[in-house]
């Protein structure tokens, strides 16, 4: 999963950006509320941790303006400020929780597991399709009787496919989702995947087929569909 760590406060974003990667989540950090605006707006991040008092536009105009696109995305919003006006204000905005400066790490992270799991986030230690698992855990691949491990960025992409199967997932989706907004990744890193991933569903005998859609990404489908 991929937090996004929106925060002006360097040595707080460092200290929040060191506790998601213990929490083992991927994370993307950004100092100001136009990033912070933009990077939601990709539909890359599982959640965002979202200061208040921001450069460019604040954590109250941030929220709404990602609410007014339709972006759904579980927003915890930071500040300093204690009063249950700007309590109420955050969570009329459209944030999901709230939480004021100084907090404690545990609770910090507690509320973001229980925002993913109200937003339905996969909850389960495995996904199925066809006639394929997918256990989130372990990162293996089983069909039948057969399984095999996958590597981690295999792992990334397959779980996209697999949790939206017969969506088609853009490449770009794909390359801000596992290699990262900022990354130098590009189609030809994406296509190399899916290559591998191919060819070990092949070997599983998998019913299961990821369909290139040219110019525009990929799905996974049913053999038998047509």
């Amino acid at each position: 999963m991929r937090i996004l760590i929106v925060e002006d406060e360097k040595l707080l974003a460092e200290a929040l950006h060191q506790l998601m990667l213990e929490q083992n989540y991927k994370v993307d950090v950004v100092f100001d509320g136009v990033d912070g605006f933009e990077y939601a707006m990709s539909n890359a991040y599982d959640a965002v941790v979202l200061d208040v008092m921001l450069p460019g536009m604040n954590g109250f105009e941030v929220v709404r303006s990602l609410r007014m696109q339709k972006n759904k995305v579980p927003i915890l919003l930071l500040t300093a400020k204690d009063g249950v006006g700007d309590k109420v204000k955050g969570l009329d905005c459209g944030a999901d929780d709230y939480m004021t400066k100084p907090f404690s790490p545990e609770e910090l992270t507690a509320r973001i597991r229980a925002m993913l799991r109200r937003q339905g986030d996969v909850i389960f230690n495995e996904i199925s399709f066809a006639n394929l698992s997918l256990n989130l855990s372990m990162h293996t691949l089983s069909c039948g009787e057969k399984s095999l491990h996958l590597a981690y960025k295999e792992f990334e992409i397959f779980r996209l496919l697999i949790s939206k199967p017969k969506v088609i997932i853009p490449k770009e989706d794909i390359i801000v989702k596992v290699w990262g907004a900022d990354a130098d990744a590009d189609d030809n890193n994406v296509e190399a995947y899916i290559s591998f991933l191919r060819k070990k569903l092949q070997f599983l005998g998998s019913d299961a087929k990821i369909k290139t859609i040219r110019k525009v990404g990929y799905r996974l489908e049913e053999e038998c569909d047509d």
